[in-house]
């Protein structure tokens, strides 16, 4: 019993959202739409993810890295 007491508390624990900008506690993510002085539209989205899409890739390219052994130089583009 307990362990799917533990298990459950886990799955809850554990349990978010997955929205167009990363991962949430909400389905939905807040955005925050204005226009400037200029008259640019700005739309702020994705401030109260636990993490980005573009975060979890620069992480998962770090431990590709690390696991790989990639101490060679890396090219800058196309050309060396």
């Amino acid at each position: 019993m307990t362990k799917y007491l533990l298990i459950i508390s886990t799955l809850f624990l554990f349990s978010a959202c997955v929205n167009k900008h990363g991962i949430s506690a909400k389905y939905y993510s807040e955005c925050k739409e204005y226009y400037d002085l200029q008259g640019y539209y700005h739309k702020e989205c994705g401030e109260d993810d636990i993490i980005t899409y573009k975060e979890l890739s620069k992480k998962a390219d770090a431990v590709i890295d690390y696991v790989v052994g990639a101490e060679e130089e890396k090219p800058k583009g196309n050309v060396w």
